[in-house]
C-alpha cells in the first residue's frame, strides 16, 4: 500500500450520508473502476449523498481501519480526508467501507464495589477460613490484630511467623508450605484456634491463653498461665473481640466463640485433660 499526503485537487464526497453496502459493491469491481473512474465517481457521489448512514470507517485488507471525515475516488486510487490531513491509498487495497454505527463501544469494567467501613484486613481470606473450621470470623480478625497488627510478614523473636503467628513446627504439622502465604497461614491459624476450642470446651480465656503460652503450659496451671504477656494477650484480644461483635450490625454482642450451633464461650477452669488424649497433641505456641 502507497501512502503519500497531498492537497485537495477535487471536491470531496462527505462522509455525513453513505450506503456501505452499494459502497463495498463498487469498489470490488476493479474492471469498472479501471474503465470509467470519473463516471463511477459522478454515480457514488449522487447515490451516497441520497442515504442517511454515516460511514466513517474505510477497512483496509491488511485489517487496518482508517476513521475518515471524507474521501474521493481518484483513477486507481482514493483520498481519504484523515484529521491533520489527507492520504492516498490504493482502491485495491480497499477492503470495504463501514458506517461508524456498526462499532460496539468495548463495555468499561465494572466499579469494583467498596468494601464495607471497617471491615477488617484479609477479609475474604478470614471468612472462608471461619466457614471451613466453624470459628467466629471476628474472633480470627481479632487474634490476627493482636498477634501481627495484620502484617503477613511479621516475625517475632520467638520466630514466630506471618498474620497468625505460627511456630514453623507448628505450620508445618498443619500443612503449610509458605508461612507468610496469608491464605495458608490464616487457614492453618484459624484450624488451631479450632483445636485449642475443642481441647478447653470452647472457654474462649483458656483458647486464648494456649494459643499464646502454649496447651502445656495452660494444662500445668490449669488456668491462664502467671505471665504477664499471656495476662495482656488473653485481655487483648477478648477486648477486640468483644468491641467487633458489638460493631458487627444484626449481630449481638456476646456470641460464642465458634459458629457451632451449640458451642458457648465460658470461663470455667481448665480440664484434666492429658497432652496425650487429643488425637493430635497442639504444638506449643510462643508468641
Amino acid at each position: 500500500m502507497r501512502l503519500a499526503l497531498a492537497s485537495l485537487p477535487k471536491p470531496v464526497i462527505p462522509s455525513g450520508a453513505r450506503n456501505p453496502g452499494l459502497i463495498l459493491a463498487l469498489l470490488s469491481s476493479r474492471k469498472l473502476l479501471q474503465t470509467a473512474p470519473r463516471v463511477l465517481s459522478a454515480l457514488l457521489l449522487l447515490l451516497l449523498s441520497a442515504c442517511s448512514v454515516r460511514a466513517e470507517y474505510i477497512v483496509l485488507r491488511s485489517g487496518e481501519r482508517l476513521h475518515v471525515t471524507g474521501y474521493q475516488l481518484m483513477g486507481d486510487k482514493y483520498r481519504l480526508q484523515l484529521q491533520g490531513g489527507w492520504v492516498d491509498v490504493q482502491a485495491s487495497d480497499v477492503e470495504k467501507v463501514e458506517p461508524e454505527e456498526v462499532f460496539t463501544p468495548v463495555p468499561e469494567p465494572p466499579a469494583a464495589e467498596p468494601a464495607p467501613a471497617n471491615q477488617p484486613p484479609f477479609h475474604d481470606l478470614v471468612v472462608s477460613a471461619a466457614s471451613r473450621y466453624g470459628v467466629d470470623a471476628e474472633l480470627i480478625s481479632s487474634v490476627m490484630e493482636v498477634e501481627s497488627h495484620f502484617d503477613s510478614k511479621a516475625i517475632s523473636r520467638k520466630n514466630a511467623c506471618g498474620l497468625m503467628q505460627l511456630l514453623p513446627e507448628t505450620a508445618a504439622r498443619l500443612g503449610v508450605k509458605d508461612i507468610f502465604d496469608p491464605q495458608q497461614n490464616i487457614d492453618a491459624g484459624t484450624r488451631y484456634l479450632k483445636e485449642l476450642l475443642q481441647l478447653y470446651n470452647n472457654n474462649l480465656t483458656l483458647t486464648l491463653a494456649a494459643y499464646n503460652a502454649g496447651p502445656d503450659k495452660v494444662q500445668k496451671y490449669g488456668d491462664v498461665p502467671p505471665y504477664r504477656e499471656t495476662v495482656s494477650y488473653v485481655n487483648q484480644v477478648k477486648r477486640k473481640y468483644q468491641k467487633s461483635k458489638a460493631a458487627a450490625p444484626g449481630k449481638p454482642a456476646a456470641n460464642p466463640a465458634t459458629t457451632a450451633p451449640k458451642a458457648t464461650t465460658t470461663d470455667a477452669p481448665a480440664p484434666n485433660v492429658s497432652p496425650t488424649q487429643p488425637p493430635t497433641p497442639p504444638t506449643v505456641q510462643n508468641q
